[in-house]
């Protein structure tokens, strides 16, 4: 019996859906079809609108599961730097925070001063040799 009003109400809803988004991708189609041609047309298939319905469910179930890996992964991470901090009770963040930090600075700083010295040195009262 409960099959039979289940099927009753979930027959319609999944014509509807199904509608919706043939009506959506079809639109989008169509839109697409009208662009000139330009970098932003895309050469889809007329197929694609019929596997819409059947392939929206499956990336919205990826993408939900990608948000709670990365959720999941976060925690993990916020667990295992607590208690990193704790074992260790030694500031690594911050060595490690600041070599790199002088690696990156150090390298850019040299890269700009041979910029200057190669543009600017001639247009400089006193040039500096290199």
């Amino acid at each position: 019996m409960l099959f039979f009003a289940l099927q009753g109400l979930f027959l319609p809803s999944l014509i509807l859906y199904f509608l919706i988004i043939w009506g959506f991708t079809g639109y989008a189609y169509r839109v697409n079809g009208k662009l000139p041609d330009d970098l932003k047309k895309k050469d889809f298939r007329p197929a694609a609108i019929f596997l819409a319905p059947i392939t929206l469910p499956f990336l919205f179930l990826g993408i939900i599961s990608l948000l709670i890996l990365k959720a999941f992964l976060y925690g993990v991470f916020l667990v295992l730097l607590t208690l990193a901090l704790v074992v260790f009770r030694k500031p690594f963040i911050f060595v490690w925070l600041h070599k790199i930090a002088t690696k990156v600075g150090n390298f850019l700083l040299e890269a700009n001063t041979q910029l200057i010295k190669m543009f600017l040195s001639p247009w400089s009262s006193n040039p500096q040799q290199t």
